[in-house]
């Protein structure tokens, strides 16, 4: 049964016929030009898709396998979004968003989105910390088996936060130091676990990779087995192609 019309990202440019793919539900991927701009797409067998890890990834792998030949400027569109007909694309996208479309294609092109996260083992770094600060190490072991006040027990905590907090912000300004001139935007996002202290993608020109990569390797071996460091240096750039209504 035809539900509709699942949309995958939007291009600039007219994609050749020879480019096949197959998308969500192992649909074949056409491409339609509505307005100048060019639409990848399948004919929608669900009216919803569930956000399972193989739904999600096939609908990213649509994107990078067309970037992958050569077409980089793209907008991917987010996950699930199923139109009835290119008419409802027209009201509701171009039309109302025609203008920053265009803004957000001469952005991206010539540019690509790379991501870092970095992590660390917060127990490691709390045992580290105390070992570098004798005086709130002493601190605390002199607190130890007391019966502290409310007061005594919120100090202490703070002190220990606070000092936390700047080794933290001691790696994070490392990273950026070296990455932020290589970057035309940068975009930081929340942390999503405990033992990720860093989440950012660096909208950066095409060709400037691997400079950016041999920076990022230079600051892991400055920082040794403290740290781990995920790089994403080939994704469709979802962060930086937000369209604000």
């Amino acid at each position: 049964m035809n539900s509709g019309v699942y949309l995958y990202g939007i291009f600039p440019e007219v994609i050749p016929t020879e480019i096949t793919l197959k998308g969500l539900d192992s649909q074949p991927v056409y491409s339609h030009i509505l307005d100048g701009f060019t639409f990848l797409y399948s004919e929608a067998k669900q009216e919803k898709y569930l956000a399972s890890r193989r739904n999600l990834l096939n609908h990213e792998k649509v994107l990078e396998e067309v970037m992958h030949t050569g077409y980089t400027a793209v907008l991917p569109l987010r996950f699930g979004l199923v139109v009835k007909n290119w008419d409802t694309v027209i009201t509701q996208l171009i039309q109302p968003y025609k203008e920053q479309l265009k803004e957000l294609f001469t952005k991206l092109t010539g540019r690509r989105e790379v991501s870092v996260k970095i992590f660390w083992d917060p127990k490691s770094e709390l045992q580290a910390m105390m070992e570098s600060n004798l005086d709130l190490k002493q601190k605390r072991d002199q607190m130890e088996g007391k019966a502290l006040s409310m007061e005594e027990v919120i100090n202490i905590g703070q002190l220990i936060e606070n000092n936390l907090k700047s080794r933290k912000e001691s790696v994070i300004q490392a990273f950026f130091n070296e990455l932020r001139p290589l970057a035309d935007e940068v975009i930081e996002s929340d942390t999503m676990t405990e033992d990720m202290i860093y989440n950012a993608a660096f909208l950066i020109p095409w060709d400037k990779e691997s400079i950016f990569s041999e920076r990022i390797e230079a600051i892991d071996q400055k920082f040794g087995e403290r740290l781990r460091i995920r790089y994403n240096n080939f994704t469709a750039p979802y962060t930086f192609a937000q369209i604000y209504s």
